[in-house]
């Protein structure tokens, strides 16, 4: 299957989604090197925006991100990776599971007995909003 790495200038986004539960943990950028290496070696290389580099996800803590599985979505500019996290679990440089922790508050919010996105539930993960 061909991706198209032109629509955004060599990149195409990749989420990466826990295999054993559908939890969504990180999204990074995969140029076409990144992507080959990644399926070569079983392990999830990214393309540093930044540092203009290719890094393998976890390569100095250890918490390398295993691939089990990789798709496309309909328009072939999107990347859906279903991980193993190896080592401690932590995905994120902050120190959490999920990069999204972050709550965003919707301009609504404020009506009586609606959940704000992003809040989180016992065990620390942001829960569904109720439509």
């Amino acid at each position: 299957m061909n991706i198209d790495f032109d629509k955004m200038q060599g990149l195409v986004p990749a989420i990466v989604q826990d295999g054993s539960n559908g939890e969504i943990l990180m999204l990074g950028f995969m140029n076409r090197e990144a992507c080959d290496r990644t399926l070569n070696t079983g392990y999830v290389t990214f393309f540093s925006r930044t540092r203009n580099q290719l890094w393998t996800k976890g390569e100095t803590s250890g918490n390398r991100l295993k691939l089990i599985a990789a798709a496309t979505d309909c328009d072939r500019d999107t990347l859906l990776l279903q991980v193993e996290v190896e080592g401690a679990g932590v995905v994120c440089h902050e120190g959490t599971r999920s990069c999204f922790t972050q709550p965003l508050s919707r301009a609504d919010e404020k009506k009586a007995g609606e959940k704000q996105v992003g809040q989180k539930n016992e065990s620390g993960n942001p829960q569904r909003v109720q439509s």
